[in-house]
């Protein structure tokens, strides 16, 4: 076989996979039905599960979990430019297992058990670019570094990279979440976009659920999910191929699991909140799969599982019951022929928050292979109308 007849079906293979793992807009409702959203929820056999009682150990949970079949590491950011107009950004590497552990072949330069794709975003008023790649990985060759690899994550130093788009330690030889850099631009030109940032932790990180095990639905599918809530953000952005200098606050979200899922959840609303007086807040709800007990598939379907972390300045982690948060929709805009909630009313009583978040811009329609909205927030108290806070929404299955 020749070398670019090789060459080509890996390429077929690559897209094949995409499209089958995370579905397309015309297929949408059926996967939704049979396999959640783009198929988070789908049957697992052969791959690690993600489970109460598994201790998290730094900084080895930094690095790829390839046992497990998806995972994904992702930044968020709220800054401001020296004009002081608000710029919001985005970047995410994510990682598919494309065969359970016990079938995977030995690594080869041909041979790929691992898919990944990063996103980037950059969204400053009306403006919102968007760029999307994919890679290919083994996980079993015997060096997985920039040079060798296409795609992936080392942990000393630590580098996660696709391509020329890296997150990685300021250090050399670090090998934790301190200081990173990031890096990630696309187009040429006018046209081109991207952002060089340094990122400096100014809190510890926070584990999320039953130290570190997030459930995602009443029948008890989950995650393993860490942030990193506290990072500094100071850098430069270029956008319409103009250059700005910009800092502020960042999120980083570690999550990795086998079936994140219910199959009946048809998508999820995920809230990360910076409050001016220094706490944080995670907040999700995933729409299905509520009521894991009930025999009335209709009702289990309309139920909603929702979840949270309150964290304090000083990094200290509440887990949030489902029955104490309520987040009602209120108001909807047009986007990308979809009817998307761009504003809010959350209520956790157990922290005394009753709160409005809104999307200044609604153009934040993430138009990638999995098509989702990812943007900006301002939040408000409800009372008063007093500014609170800002954060990011991402909304997937509308």
């Amino acid at each position: 076989m020749s070398l670019r007849l090789r060459l080509t079906l890996r390429l077929l293979l690559l897209a094949t996979v995409a499209l089958t793992l995370y579905g397309c807009d015309e297929e949408k409702q059926t996967e939704t039905n049979s396999t959640g959203f783009a198929g988070l929820g789908q049957d697992a056999d052969g791959f690690r599960h993600a489970e109460p009682n598994q201790p998290l150990s730094f900084p080895q949970e930094h690095a790829a979990h390839p046992d497990y079949r998806i995972e994904w590491w992702y930044l968020t950011a709220n800054l401001e430019d020296t004009a002081g107009e608000p710029v919001g950004l985005q970047w995410t590497l994510f990682r598919q297992a494309l065969m359970p552990p016990s079938e995977r072949p030995a690594p080869t330069p041909w041979v790929a058990d691992q898919l990944w794709m990063a996103h980037m975003a950059i969204s400053q008023g009306e403006q919102h670019q968007v760029a999307e790649r994919f890679g290919r990985s083994h996980s079993q060759a015997p060096l997985n570094t920039p040079q060798d690899s296409q795609a992936g994550v080392m942990i000393s130093p630590f580098y996660a990279w696709l391509d020329d788009w890296q997150l990685k330690a300021q250090e050399s030889d670090s090998s934790d979440f301190s200081h990173l850099t990031l890096t990630a631009y696309s187009g040429e030109g006018a046209s081109r976009f991207g952002y060089r940032l340094e990122l400096t932790a100014e809190g510890p990180l926070v584990l999320h659920g039953e130290e570190g095990f997030s459930q995602k639905a009443a029948n008890g599918q989950g995650s393993m999910y860490y942030s990193q809530p506290f990072w500094r953000i100071n850098g430069e952005v270029t956008i319409n191929g103009e250059t700005k200098t910009v800092s502020g606050r960042g999120w980083l979200d570690r999550e990795w699991s086998s079936q994140l899922l219910d199959a009946r959840q048809s998508g999820w609303d995920w809230f990360s909140i910076h409050f001016d007086d220094g706490h944080k807040l995670m907040a999700f709800q995933l729409r299905g799969g509520g009521n894991g007990d009930s025999n009335d598939a209709d009702q289990e379907q309309s139920a909603d599982y929702r979840s949270g972390t309150w964290i304090t300045p000083q990094g200290d982690a509440t887990p949030l019951a489902s029955d104490d948060i309520t987040l009602t929709p209120l108001a909807t805009s047009t986007v990308a022929g979809r009817n998307v909630p761009t504003q809010w009313r959350l209520e956790i009583p157990s922290v005394g928050i009753d709160i409005n978040i809104e999307a200044p811009h609604a153009n934040r329609w993430m138009t990638t292979s999995v098509p989702y909205w990812e943007g900006e927030v301002v939040i408000n108290d409800r009372a008063s109308g007093e500014s609170l806070g800002e954060g990011y929404l991402e909304m997937t299955g509308y």
